[in-house]
């Protein structure tokens, strides 16, 4: 990738960015990595941290689904 260019990898919500890296060291935990002291994730495999990312993505649809769920969900109405 060329130097300088931005991938466009942020928080789309203003301050989400700590609850974001809280999520991350809580799914690293969870599946046994083991989580970088000093914050640095470059010396992780790119798969240790790729099965992190997807982990995230996993949680979140599932938090989602379930809020849909709770309050009736689309495509769940009757006539």
């Amino acid at each position: 990738m060329a130097q300088g260019s931005n991938t466009g990898n942020r928080a789309v919500v203003r301050g989400a960015e700590p609850a974001l890296d809280s999520f991350k060291y809580e799914v690293a935990r969870d599946i046994g990595l083991q989580v970088p002291q000093d914050g640095y994730w470059g010396d992780l495999p790119a798969r240790s941290c790729g099965a992190v990312g997807g982990h995230m993505v996993r949680r979140m649809i599932e938090m989602a689904e379930q809020s849909l769920a709770g309050r009736g969900g689309m495509g769940t109405t009757t006539r």
